[in-house]
């Protein structure tokens, strides 16, 4: 199984990626190995997909970095994000 991700970081920043190891990735970013969420540090896990295989994580990454997929992002964690 692999996993769409969406990180949330200093000053509100995101971050979205996949993987096989949810657990492994996030100590990863959570200790400052991955490049791109170094500076966003802390970064806390805001929302996860289940996907069946890699072709399809990738596809549902993709999809949540452009502006549909974020406008969907925005309408799932409304909730979310008003309790802040």
């Amino acid at each position: 199984m692999y996993f769409v991700y969406l990180l949330e970081g200093r000053g509100g920043k995101r971050y979205v990626g996949f993987t096989s190891d949810l657990k492994a990735r996030m100590k990863s970013h959570m200790s400052g190995k991955v490049y791109t969420t170094k500076t966003m540090l802390p970064v806390r896990l805001v929302y996860v997909e289940g996907c069946l295989d890699a072709s399809d994580a990738r596809r549902r990454e993709g999809y949540l970095k452009k502006s549909g997929g974020k406008k969907f992002l925005a309408k799932r964690l409304k909730d979310h994000y008003s309790k802040l």
